[in-house]
C-alpha cells in the first residue's frame, strides 16, 4: 500500500531532461528524503532536513535546485547570466562529490546550467577566471567562498536565489563559524535555503537561526543506519589490546573479511601503528593522514574519512577503536551499506568500554528494544597459534618506527606538492632527477622528421675502379 502511494519522480513536475538523467542513473524511485523534500522545495519553502548518511540527501537538494533554475530560464524574463545557486560543504572532498552529482543530473541541460567547484585544486587565478564566466551554481567550503567574495571575484548580493548548507552539523565543528557569519553578510536579504544534516545538534540549531526563514523541518521516521537485511553490525569483546591486533590479523589473513575495508582508530599514532603491524604480514594498507590539514579540519577528530569521503563499494567497516561518541559510530558505519549495497560493521570492545558501548546501542535502538550490535561468533582459542607472530610484530612497531613512517610520508607530500615548491620548480615532477640524454636513435628520428629536401644525402655505392690486369 505504501509503495502505491509513494510519489515517483515522474509525478513531481520535473523537467524531462532531469527525468532522463535520473533514469540514466538507475533511480527507479526516490528515497524517503527525496520524496518528502523535493515537492516542498519546489513550492519555494525553506527546508531543515535530517536524514542518515547515504540516504540521497545530495540529490534531494540538487534536483529542485536544477528544476528551479531551468524553470526560471524557460519562463522568466531574460536576465544577465549570474550565480543563482550556492552550495556550502565542510570539506573539499564533499564539494567534489556535490559537484559531480549536480553535473550528472544536469547531463542533458549542461548548456543551460553550469556548475563550478571553487574548492578544487586549481590555483586562485584559474578559479577567478572560472567565476568570471558566472556559472549558475557554485560549490565550495565557506572559507573558499568567503575568500572569493572578499576579492570581488564572486558577487551574490544581487543574484543569489538558492542557498544549500550540506552536512550542516559539521560546519561549526570544522571551525567555519566565523566564516559563515561573514559570508552571510554578502548574501541578499531574501533567498530560499536548504539545511541538510545527518544529526540535529546545537550547531544545527544555531545555523537554522542564521540561515532559514520559517522552515519546514523534516525528521524522517527512519533508522539512522540501514536495516539488518542490508547492514550487519557485530561486536567482539577483546580482553586485551594484544587480542585486538591478533583478531584483526586473523580476520584479514584468513579472508574472513573480504573486499574493501575501512579500519577506524581514534588517533593518528594508532593508525600508523596498525599500518606498520599489517605491513609485516604483507597485508596492503594505507593511512589517510591528516597531518597536513586545512586549518578548518584540525579541530575535529572525525573530520577525515568518516564524513569527508564517499568510498564506493566498501564491504566492511572495522572499528579497531571504539568510536568516541554514538554519533561518531553512526558516521563511521555509514561508510558501508550505501545505495542498497550490503555491508558489515565489526566493533572491537575492551571490557572497560562496555558502558560506553551501551550508550551507542541505546542511540541506535531507539524504540526497538532488541540488541543492535550482535556478538560476533569467534573463538579466540582457535587462533592462539598466531599469537607469537603478532607479538613479535607488535614489538617491532616502536615509537621510533612510527615517527619515521610519519616523517617519510610528510616528506613525500612536500616533494609532490605543487603549492609548496619554489616557483621555479613548479611543474617538474622530480626536479632533483637528472634528465636522460637523447640516444642516437632518437636523433636519427629527428632527422627523418625534418624537411626531406634539405636532409637528403646520396647513399649510393661509391664507384670502385677495377684492378689493372697484370
Amino acid at each position: 500500500m505504501e509503495d502505491s502511494e509513494a510519489l515517483g519522480f515522474e509525478h513531481m513536475g520535473l523537467d524531462p531532461r532531469l527525468l532522463q538523467a535520473v533514469t540514466d542513473m538507475g533511480w527507479s524511485r526516490p528515497t524517503l528524503i527525496q520524496e518528502k523534500a523535493i515537492p516542498l522545495a519546489l513550492e519555494g519553502k525553506d527546508l531543515l532536513a535530517r536524514a542518515r548518511t547515504g540516504s540521497g540527501k545530495t540529490a534531494a537538494y540538487a534536483i529542485p535546485m536544477l528544476q528551479l533554475l531551468l524553470h526560471r530560464k524557460a519562463t522568466g524574463p531574460v536576465v544577465e547570466q549570474a550565480v543563482r545557486g550556492l552550495v556550502l560543504v565542510p570539506t573539499k572532498e564533499l564539494a567534489r562529490q556535490a559537484q559531480s552529482m549536480i553535473q550528472q543530473l544536469a547531463t542533458y541541460c549542461a548548456r543551460d546550467v553550469r556548475v563550478a567547484n571553487v574548492s578544487a585544486a586549481e590555483d586562485s587565478a584559474s578559479q577567478r577566471a572560472m567565476l568570471m564566466e558566472k556559472p549558475d551554481v557554485v560549490v565550495g567550503t565557506p572559507s573558499r567562498i568567503l575568500s572569493h567574495l572578499q576579492q570581488d571575484s564572486l558577487k551574490l548580493r544581487d543574484s543569489l536565489e538558492l542557498l544549500v548548507v550540506d552536512e550542516a552539523d559539521l560546519l561549526f565543528s570544522f571551525g567555519f563559524e566565523e566564516e559563515l557569519k561573514s559570508l552571510l553578510c554578502h548574501l541578499p536579504r531574501i533567498y530560499q535555503a536548504f539545511l541538510m544534516s545527518a544529526t540535529f545538534n546545537e550547531d544545527v540549531q544555531a545555523l537554522k537561526e542564521l540561515v532559514l526563514h520559517n522552515p519546514v523541518t523534516l525528521k524522517l521516521q527512519e533508522s539512522q543506519l540501514p536495516g539488518p537485511d542490508q547492514l550487519q553490525q557485530f561486536q567482539v569483546v577483546c580482553e586485551t589490546e594484544e587480542d585486538k591486533f591478533l583478531l584483526l590479523y586473523a580476520l584479514l589473513k584468513l579472508s574472513l573479511i573480504r573486499g574493501k575495508s575501512l579500519l577506524f582508530v581514534n588517533t593518528l599514532e594508532r593508525s600508523y601503528r596498525l599500518r606498520l603491524f599489517l605491513e609485516q604480514f604483507s597485508i596492503p594498507t594505507c593511512v589517510l593522514n591528516g597531518e597536513l590539514p586545512l586549518r578548518s579540519r584540525a579541530s575535529d577528530p572525525e573530520a577525515g574519512v568518516a564524513r569527508g569521503i564517499d568510498f564506493h563499494h566498501v564491504s566492511a567497516v572495522l572499528n579497531f577503536d571504539l568510536p568516541p561518541t554514538p554519533e561518531a559510530y553512526i558516521h563511521r558505519a555509514g561508510r558501508t551499506a550505501r545505495a542498497n549495497n550490503p555491508g558489515i560493521v565489526l566493533t572491537f570492545v575492551l571490557p572497560t568500554e562496555q558502558s560506553h558501548l551501551g550508550k551507542i546501542e541505546e542511540l541506535l535502538s531507539g524504540e526497538n528494544r532488541g540488541p543492535i550490535l550482535l556478538p560476533y561468533q569467534f573463538r579466540m582459542e582457535e587462533i592462539e597459534g598466531f599469537r607469537y607472530r603478532c607479538r613479535d610484530a607488535m614489538r617491532s612497531v616502536t615509537k621510533q618506527a612510527i615517527r619515521e613512517a610519519r616523517l617519510k610520508e610528510i616528506k613525500e607530500e612536500l616533494l609532490h606538492s605543487e603549492k609548496l615548491k619554489p616557483p621555479a620548480l613548479r611543474g617538474l615532477v622530480r626536479p632533483h632527477k637528472k634528465r636522460k640524454k637523447l640516444s642516437s636513435c632518437r636523433k636519427a628520428r629527428r632527422v627523418k622528421s625534418q624537411n626531406p629536401l634539405r636532409s637528403f644525402k646520396h647513399k649510393g655505392k661509391k664507384f670502385r675502379p677495377t684492378a689493372k690486369p697484370s
